[in-house]
């Protein structure tokens, strides 16, 4: 694959109740995240003071209450090297005391055994720093560590620690000295960090000004730790949209479109903070379709989270999920375009990688995931499409591991799951209809249509108004030089505008006031 040729636009849904984010790759819906607005979140990153409710020496864990409905669940293992610098600190906290003198002076020597009892460390009642690693699923609550971590663009900043680590991915060992002495002279004492692939090449203010950020995030937490009597949200993850610009933007992120002037705002102050060559990249829309329409990601949503999912020329994929087994099946459908059955199997299976590699990143799937390709007979044929599976997935930031074809051609591919899968209700009741199947006579629809238009200007007085229809309505009431709408604006006098929504069914249709209310 030309990675040249890749595009990447992020497209930022803002809306009262919720953020939509959607990661598009040259113009094809990849990601789709959602942020919601209201009630509580617990989201991968957030960092907790929790209370440990209950000991499980049998699994040497235990269950710690973070204010969540689920308690949140955390292994010995994920207690790090030096949870004790943690709890001595959380122990010895005190709004009276100077914070930044009692953190510096913790001792961070004592490294945990690693074959240690939880019983020995933690007790019912003590209070501890959690942060989220993996979100609710189903009947089960978060899954903690106690080793906090802070992710930058360029920079993991990791309190209570002694070292800096460079990733392996950083070739030039001038480059890997150049980073490392200069994050060592920024950290204060009792600050680690982790040096990320993306800080090879940047500047030293750069790199400084993201590391004075993290650290005052950290360090902005005390108060509450010091303060605190019980359960409380230290500080949270960046928005869903800075955490994805975070770990994706590169040079091949061409714009990234908000619909929102604060939200724009935030956007940009971050990509300033982490790529300032990137700034102009941020572009505020303002045009009257909604953001999601103008750039035809409502239509591919629609045509990608159903059980069915079409490809080209006939084909399509059946997928099906329970909690921890996805299944996927292959199908030819009508297509028979080569004659070779051998080699249009192969051309099918190939198309279908693709729309599996895409549909595992869309719908965040996890666990295993079962693949029934067509059967193929040549063993270099399954050969080329378990390279080719494993190529696509290299694109997925999501850990995973993908196996070979076995001879009845089913692909293993296991997913690691941090958040729910997402899910999508492609089906709807129709809102004429109400599932009963029967509508009224589409002949009459103007009727309706003019009935409350005039009830709206006439005995509700307004003279500003907008209509929302489906294509195919629209299409019908503004057709011809005299249509339906000009007649209705001369004849009550009003200012009408038809505003056309692809997610609107046949025949619905609303009226909405000038602030963009829904009338009834």
């Amino acid at each position: 694959m030309d990675e040249q040729k890749v595009v990447k636009d992020l497209i930022v849904d803002v809306s009262p109740a919720e953020v939509r984010i959607a990661l598009m790759q040259n113009s094809r819906l990849i990601e789709l995240s959602r942020e919601s607005s209201e009630g509580q979140k617990f989201s991968v990153g957030d960092v907790f003071l929790g209370r440990v409710k209950k000991l499980l020496p049998s699994l040497n864990a235990a269950f710690v209450d973070i204010g969540e409905g689920k308690e949140a669940f955390i292994h010995y293992l994920d207690l790090g090297f030096h949870f004790t610098a943690f709890d001595t600190f959380v122990r010895e906290s005190n709004p009276n005391k100077d914070m930044r003198r009692l953190y510096s002076g913790i001792a961070i020597n004592e490294v945990l055994p690693k074959e240690g009892r939880i019983e020995d460390y933690l007790k019912q009642g003590q209070m501890i720093i959690g942060q989220i690693v993996k979100e609710p699923i189903s009947t089960k609550g978060s899954r903690l560590t106690a080793e906090i971590s802070l992710a930058g663009r360029n920079i993991v900043l990791l309190p209570f620690a002694d070292k800096v680590s460079l990733s392996q991915k950083i070739s030039s060992r001038e480059e890997k000295r150049r980073l490392e002495t200069l994050v060592k002279s920024i950290l204060p004492k009792n600050y680690g960090a982790i040096i990320r692939t993306a800080a090879e090449g940047k500047k030293a203010s750069v790199l400084a000004a993201e590391l004075t950020s993290l650290i005052e995030k950290w360090e902005g937490s005390w108060k509450k730790i010091a303060r605190s009597k019980g359960v409380e949200l230290l500080f949270t993850e960046y928005s869903k949209t800075t955490v994805i610009l975070r770990d994706l933007l590169n040079e091949t992120f061409t714009n990234v479109y908000v619909n929102d002037e604060k939200v724009f705002e935030e956007t940009r102050k971050y990509i300033s903070l982490i790529s300032p060559d990137q700034e102009k990249i941020v572009k505020l829309y303002e045009g009257k379709e909604p953001i999601f329409d103008h750039f035809e990601v409502t239509r591919q949503i629609k045509g990608s989270f159903g059980k069915i999912v079409s490809m080209k020329q006939g084909t399509y994929l059946v997928i099906e999920s329970t909690e921890a087994l996805n299944v996927i099946d292959v199908n030819s459908g009508i297509r028979a375009k080569a004659a070779d059955q051998e080699e249009n199997a192969f051309e099918v299976n190939k198309l279908a990688a693709e729309e599996i590699a895409r549909q595992l990143r869309l719908r965040d799937m996890g666990g295993i995931v079962i693949v029934d390709f067509i059967d193929m007979d040549s063993q270099e044929h399954r050969n080329e499409l378990y390279k080719y599976m494993v190529e696509l997935m290299s694109e997925d930031r999501a850990k995973h591991n993908v196996l070979p074809l076995t001879k009845f051609g089913l692909m293993q591919i296991t997913r690691h799951r941090i958040r729910p899968v997402t899910e999508i209700n492609t089906t709807e009741q129709c809102p004429l209809c109400h599932g009963t199947g029967k509508i009224a006579s589409t002949v009459v629809i103007d009727e309706q249509i003019e009935r409350q238009l005039a009830y709206l200007v006439q005995e509700k007085g307004f003279k500003t108004l907008t209509l929302h229809v489906g294509p195919i309505l629209g299409a019908y009431i503004t057709r011809g030089w005299n249509s339906y709408v000009r007649k209705w604006r001369r004849k009550y006098r009003c200012r009408l505008t038809v505003e056309e929504l692809t997610d609107h069914s046949v025949l619905q249709y609303e009226f909405l006031n000038p602030e963009g209310k829904v009338l009834e």
